[in-house]
């Protein structure tokens, strides 16, 4: 599972002896047509085939109920009709989500519905799902450099909590002024898989453990796009997050629970694999923000 990417030009050059010298894109500008409509319309063609097919093949998606809090994000586009985008999202409390702003509003494109689908290892099929047009994001949102980019979902009503739908907790009272650098952070979503490849059988709810990274080697990685509310991770033998992923959870590990600590956000335009850090927005540093909004 890799990271939700994102383009618009710009270049930019890191130390050869942290990172290769590479041009790479980060601005979401065009996200929501580029890779969002693809990757849904892959994911319904692939969860027709299982349903088709009763079996799936080639690993094991996560299992029903492991990630309570993780939402799929179906986005209706202003202009685009009969196609829908794909994005991520966490359950924070029983009628409050936080994504990222880009799955709202990328630069160029903005939707105007979602499709919030809670309790399903499946896009397209079976959960709850949940329409709203209430999104509030936050007022600095900047596409070009990918500042501040979280967004609030308000639900209509309290979505009912079980086995399968549950809240993750958010990173308050110590939590709140930690770094989580050097700790294995859990990714989750329903993007893609592989470099190239299409949506497989086994893609539907995926997730990925990561090193988190200290906040020099993330600055270090993208000098011009992180900042002290970023929070990276190092992608180890072709694991991260990539197309589809967008909006999606880092959660770590508190007591057996689990504390959400990043929202997904962006890496390199042009492949997942590569080793490169995957970026996400820093929950602590936009607690305010979520709390006035909850």
């Amino acid at each position: 599972m890799k990271l939700a990417v994102i383009l618009l030009s710009l270049i930019v050059y890191v130390s050869a002896s942290a990172y290769p010298q590479i041009s790479y894109d980060f601005s979401p500008y065009g996200y929501l047509t580029k890779y969002g409509i693809p990757e849904a319309e892959r994911i319904r063609e692939a969860e027709e085939k299982i349903l088709t097919n009763g079996r799936i093949t080639g690993g094991s998606p996560a299992s029903t109920g492991q990630f309570k809090y993780q939402a799929g994000l179906l986005s209706e586009i202003t202009g685009i009709p009969d196609r829908r985008g794909i994005c991520g999202a966490s359950l924070v409390s029983p009628n409050r989500l936080l994504t990222a702003a880009h799955c709202w509003f990328d630069g160029q494109n903005q939707a105007w519905r979602l499709t919030v689908v809670l309790g399903s290892n499946f896009l397209n099929f079976g959960g709850t799902r949940i329409l709203t047009s209430d999104v509030l994001m936050h007022p600095l949102w900047f596409p070009l450099l990918v500042r501040n980019d979280i967004a609030v979902i308000r639900l209509p009503n309290n979505v009912p909590l079980s086995d399968t739908i549950g809240t993750v907790a958010l990173p308050v009272g110590l939590l709140s002024i930690q770094t989580f650098e050097n700790e294995v952070g859990t990714a989750s979503g329903f993007g893609i898989t592989a470099d190239g490849a299409g949506i497989s059988n086994d893609q539907f709810l995926s997730f990925v453990s990561m090193n988190i990274l200290s906040r020099n080697d993330c600055s270090r990685a993208f000098p011009l796009q992180a900042t002290a509310a970023t929070l990276c991770t190092r992608t180890v033998g072709g694991t991260s997050t990539c197309r589809g992923d967008s909006g999606g959870p880092l959660v770590v590990q508190r007591y057996g629970n689990p504390v959400l600590v990043g929202i997904t956000s962006f890496g390199l335009a042009f492949g997942c694999q590569l080793g490169y850090p995957a970026a996400f927005v820093r929950v602590t540093s936009y607690l305010s923000f979520i709390n006035e909004n909850l």
